[in-house]
């Protein structure tokens, strides 16, 4: 595992502890009881019917570790309702606070505002993180293999699942894509979607034809799902004709004046 992506589990690791301590799961399931069930996330965000144009997941970051402050006067609400009128499948929302800027709080901000599901994206490593997705509001949760061991994808899948959330299992080494992938969709694959993080993690730098790489190793390429360095509609063509039709976007979106003018551009 990359230098930066240990010390940021190490951290996490410990603010999940701090996270039980204030919110004990019993706090979690009455939150959790009081909500209806989550969006479908995988049914916003796999268009099995048209080939012919790709669906994105609009990303929520108000900064990142590598890009620093992406946007100052970060507005996840008013951001929300841009990418829902540029035509945005879904959104990704950052909670994170320390390198990301983000609050689970902005789960449910989001949600209120827009009828899109919304993915939670952290680092997920302890169970008790599944269940404070769902009380937070998320629809879907991101599952980073890197992070995780075989058995816990397992877990926090099918955990997952009972709650009625879809996950985003991610991959950038081409070993984990062997590890993992013949775990992608248990229990159940209409929950399930398989994620391509281009930027690589000791280097972090991006190249999209990292996707192309490592498509050719993946048969359902319906749930493939193309993370990062995505900013041009050639870049979205290139990634359909590697049989590729979801993308996650969101720094190049959240640099523009008009993050929903910049989406509506790059799906043009």
């Amino acid at each position: 595992m990359a230098n930066a992506l240990s010390k940021i589990v190490s951290r996490k690791r410990r603010e999940v502890e701090v996270a039980k301590l204030a919110m004990p799961m019993d706090a979690l399931l009455e939150r959790i009881s009081e909500l209806g069930r989550p969006r479908n996330f995988f049914r916003a965000a796999v268009d099995h019917g048209n080939r012919q144009s790709s669906r994105i997941i609009a990303e929520m970051k108000r900064s990142s570790p590598s890009g620093g402050v992406i946007r100052a006067d970060f507005d996840p609400v008013a951001i929300a309702r841009q990418y829902h009128l540029a035509g945005a499948a879904a959104i990704s929302c950052l909670t994170d606070g320390v390198d990301f800027g983000g609050k689970l709080e902005h789960i449910h901000a989001i949600r209120d505002a827009v009828p899109l599901p919304v993915l939670r994206k952290d680092f997920i490593i302890d169970a008790y993180q599944v269940w404070e997705s769902r009380a937070f509001g998320a629809d879907a949760i991101l599952l980073i293999a890197e992070c995780l061991t075989e058995s816990q994808i397992i877990d926090f899948q099918i955990l997952a699942v009972e709650l009625g959330m879809t996950t985003l299992l991610e991959v950038h080494e081409i070993e984990s894509l062997y590890r993992v992938q013949h775990h992608v969709g248990f229990p159940h694959p209409g929950y399930a979607l398989l994620g391509i993080n281009n930027r690589n993690l000791r280097k972090m730098t991006t190249d999209i034809t990292h996707s192309f790489r490592l498509a050719e190793l993946i048969e359902d390429k319906s749930i493939l799902v193309s993370e990062s360095g995505i900013k041009t509609p050639s870049d979205l063509a290139r990634l359909r004709e590697h049989g590729i039709n979801i993308a996650l976007v969101g720094e190049h979106l959240l640099r523009q004046s008009d993050p929903g003018a910049a989406l509506r551009a790059l799906c043009a």
